[in-house]
């Protein structure tokens, strides 16, 4: 199979790519710089992408996107944030929808934020829609595919948890301050986190391009683990398998300063209680099914 990939040196990105490239598939990244051979040139404010580029590829996985922590959420940020992926999402989405033969799938990033702050609910594909900014960006973002699903192609939204990977995300960022003991939950450490390690992942987007038993799948995809937990729960998890204690609390105020209030609230003091449904519904198995399975064998790795 060729795979098309937008967003390929990211981290969940560059992970697919070696994934696929491992199981046989030819990956073909689509990229802003100038492209190398086998690569693909698009420029999305510009509106440039040529249809005829992706003749011969099979599927596509668009997870282009600005990085929703690497800035505080000013006005002028929020609008980066969803232009970057509205604008591409629609590009590609209408480039495809013009190609005679067309690409059998295309699997769009999207985030659990589309549910909002729900408390201790319990989120399956079906439920509503949230509030805030990231459940509006979300939203949006998985409107912008519409022209790909007009055309006839299957379109799924990958609705990404928190992705668990020591070389990047949240999980680099915690490892330093638990490694010295100086970990700790966040408030009051209710907030539930639906997390998925990156093998988990990436095995599961090939499972939704690849498995015949996914083959029908269209629409909202959860990509979390099945066993979701409280900030409380993951600090002890990750504090167990460090063999560090972790008897701090990060008060509020403190990631409030450093992120602004919309963007710590966001990240660290509301979260999502979300099960992948549809993802186990089409016989997935998850290799890292619980929090400390997973923990455990991604640390190993980097020892």
């Amino acid at each position: 199979m060729r795979v098309a990939i937008t967003g390929a040196s990211g981290l969940i990105g560059s992970a697919l790519a070696g994934h696929l490239s491992a199981a046989g598939h030819t990956v073909v990244a689509v990229v802003r710089r100038t492209p190398k051979d086998g690569e693909i040139f698009w420029d999305p404010p510009a509106g440039r992408l040529d249809p005829d580029d992706f003749i011969g590829i099979d599927a596509v996985v668009n997870l282009a996107g600005a990085g929703i922590q690497d800035h505080r959420w000013t006005a002028e940020y929020k609008r980066t944030l969803l232009a970057s992926r509205t604008r591409s999402t629609a590009l590609l989405a209408t480039t495809l929808a013009r190609l005679e033969r067309k690409p059998a799938v295309l699997l769009s990033g999207s985030a659990v934020g589309f549910y909002g702050e729900r408390g201790d609910e319990e989120l399956a594909e079906s439920s509503n829609r949230g509030s805030g900014f990231l459940a509006e960006l979300c939203v949006e973002w998985e409107a912008a595919t519409a022209a790909a699903e007009a055309a006839g192609i299957r379109v799924a939204h990958l609705r990404t948890g928190i992705v668990l990977s020591p070389r990047g995300g949240a999980l680099k960022k915690q490892l330093p301050l638990f490694k010295l003991g100086l970990g700790g939950k966040f408030g009051s450490g209710r907030a539930w986190q639906s997390w998925i390690s990156i093998d988990d992942e990436v095995a599961a987007i090939e499972h939704l391009l690849t498995n015949q038993s996914a083959g029908t799948v269209r629409g909202p995809v959860n990509l979390t683990a099945p066993l979701p937990v409280t900030n409380a729960d993951f600090t002890k998890v990750l504090a167990s398998v460090l063999r560090r204690p972790a008897v701090m609390r990060i008060p509020a105020f403190a990631p409030r300063l450093l992120l602004g209030g919309e963007l710590a609230n966001a990240l660290l003091f509301s979260g999502q209680r979300v099960l992948p449904t549809e993802l186990l519904k089409s016989g997935y198995e998850f290799r890292h099914p619980t929090l400390e399975v997973a923990l455990r064998s991604l640390l190993r790795r980097e020892r």
